[in-house]
């Protein structure tokens, strides 16, 4: 099984995802679909990958404009330009997958799906100051009505 995720560096939130049996460009077309709908950026937003042949892909950077939304890579061979996904990586591996076996694909993807929400709501970050992504960007929505009061 393969995973891509669409993560907001501002909150460190998991906005979209997909998991499939393959390493296509619908795998990372579905997980920006899923952020897409779930947050409706404002057009000229910078979306940044890797240099992965899905992401280099016409069908992916046409989805990409489609959206209102610009193309930023890491340069070849650079992963710290990815720093913030890589680390999502290693939390993953570290927190949920090294060891395990599953039975069957379904057992995988119900671990990673469980993951992903402890991630978003329960994990803590130093970058966020020690609260999860979604307790940040709640206390960030409180502050923007206090400013505007």
């Amino acid at each position: 099984m393969y995973l891509a995720v669409v993560l907001d560096l501002f909150s460190r939130q998991v906005v979209g995802w997909s998991m499939q049996p393959h390493m296509q460009a619908r795998l990372v077309s579905d997980a920006l679909r899923m952020a897409w709908f779930r947050r409706h950026p404002v057009p000229g937003l910078i979306f940044h990958s890797d240099r992965g042949s899905q992401y280099c892909s016409h069908s992916f950077q046409d989805a990409l404009r489609s959206y209102g939304m610009r193309s930023s890579m890491s340069r070849k061979g650079n992963c710290w330009d990815n720093a913030p996904t890589e680390s999502l990586w290693g939390s993953l591996k570290v927190g949920r997958l090294y060891g395990r076996k599953f039975a069957t694909q379904r057992e995988a993807m119900d671990e990673v799906v469980d993951w992903l929400t402890f991630y978003n709501h329960r994990r803590l970050h130093s970058t966020l100051g020690y609260v999860s992504p979604m307790r940040f960007e709640e206390n960030w929505h409180a502050g923007q009505v206090k400013k505007a009061a």
